[in-house]
């Protein structure tokens, strides 16, 4: 057996795929004692904040936006649209397109929403500069594996 010292290419805690990995499981388990009062799972709470922002959206233009393949997005339409926070139906510029819009309930919800990022950099023990900067290194990160 090798010695794995903090030079070993190697080493798993050397590895950004280990740290990404263990980082977005460990954040978003943060967030589902924060969302359960919303009735909102963390995929779901992606695509109201994308529908937050612009709404109605065509599915697939979702899809794009939140990097989801249509099949993983379609349950989450559905479970969205069951809870009455969206509502789903044809894009009557493109029958082929199919457009998602947020219900009256789910408009209302996102003046409760608006406590979820304080309450998550408040279990991080980050403050918000903190958390930016993260973010836009993941950004970085992101942008740069796509390429």
């Amino acid at each position: 057996m090798t010695a794995h010292t903090a030079e070993d290419p190697l080493a798993l805690e050397q590895q950004v795929c280990f740290a990404v990995v263990v980082a977005a499981r460990s954040v978003v388990a943060l967030y589902k004692p924060v969302l359960e009062p919303m009735g909102l799972t963390h995929p779901q709470y992606l695509v109201m904040l994308a529908l937050w922002q612009d709404t109605p959206q065509t599915a697939s233009r979702l899809s794009q936006t939140l990097a989801l393949d249509p099949g993983t997005l379609s349950p989450l339409l559905k479970r969205l649209e069951a809870a009455g926070l969206v509502a789903r139906e044809r894009d009557t510029r493109d029958e082929r397109q199919l457009a998602v819009r947020l219900t009256e309930r789910g408009t209302a919800l996102r003046t409760e929403a608006e406590k979820v990022p304080a309450a998550i950099a408040a279990r991080l023990g980050m403050d918000p500069t903190e958390l930016a900067t993260l973010r836009d290194d993941l950004t970085r990160v992101i942008v740069a594996a796509q390429d």
